[in-house]
This record gives C-alpha cells, structure tokens and sequence, in this order.
C-alpha cells in the first residue's frame, strides 16, 4: 500500500491516494494533529506529511499493514509507558490498520511536542548576556 515511490506535492494528494478506509484514519490523524498544532504549518517532508513549528513536530504515513507516527525521539521516549502496547522504535510507532488510532494519546504527544519546540525558540531567541566590561 505504500506509495514511496510516488512524489506527491501536497498532504490532500498523498491521502487521495489511498483506498476509501486509510484515507478515513488519515484524514481522522491529520485533524487530530491539526487540533493539538493549530498553529503548525503543513508540508510534505521525506516523502510524508509533516507538521512543522519551529522546526519539525511530527511526520505520519501510510504503509501496508500500519499507520507510522514520527513524533521524534522525544515524542516517543516521553510517552514511552502508553506506547508500550505498539510496535515503537527511537522516533517512530506503528499504529495497526486493523485497529482504532488511539487519538487521545497521539493528542498528548502532539501537544508535547509543540512546546518542546515553542521551548527550543525560545531558547534560541534569548538575547544573549553580555559579561560586564573588567575594570
């Protein structure tokens, strides 16, 4: 089911292109996201969709058995426990298509990540202090 090897330009052509059922849990995913990440710009990244603030938040995509959330290492060391019933790596978890998505929790993970990186900026917008000149 995977379409890697397709190109596609924006998210609403990636989820087009899908059978009637997975466009359904994505479309349901990409809401969740949206609604946790209002302010999130969408765009296609690494050939998936992805939410980005200040960077990267999280990527998602189809594949032939699974629905793959990309929340970043963090995302999912932070909900470690509640993942524990799915399939995870060091910055992915496989989500089975024959199951619910559990969108409350990918709502916590979201959220999450949005102020991990509202932290990161600003951190990096903090001017500066500068050492008092030696006498």
């Amino acid at each position: 089911m995977e379409n890697a090897s397709v190109r596609f330009d924006n998210i609403d052509d990636y989820i087009a292109s899908f059978p009637e059922a997975v466009q359904r849990v994505l479309q349901e995913l990409r809401a969740t996201i949206r609604a946790a990440a209002p302010q999130a710009e969408e765009r296609m990244a690494y050939g998936m969709p992805t939410f980005t603030l200040h960077g990267n938040l999280i990527h998602f995509a189809a594949h032939k058995a699974h629905i793959g959330v990309y929340p970043t290492p963090s995302g999912i060391e932070a909900f470690q426990e509640a993942l524990a019933g799915y399939k995870n790596a060091k910055g992915s978890v496989q989500f089975p298509l024959d199951q619910p998505l559990p969108l409350e929790l990918i709502r916590r993970i979201v959220e999450f990540r949005v102020q991990e990186n509202l932290q990161k900026a600003a951190l990096k917008a903090k001017p500066k202090k500068k050492s008092p000149p030696a006498p």
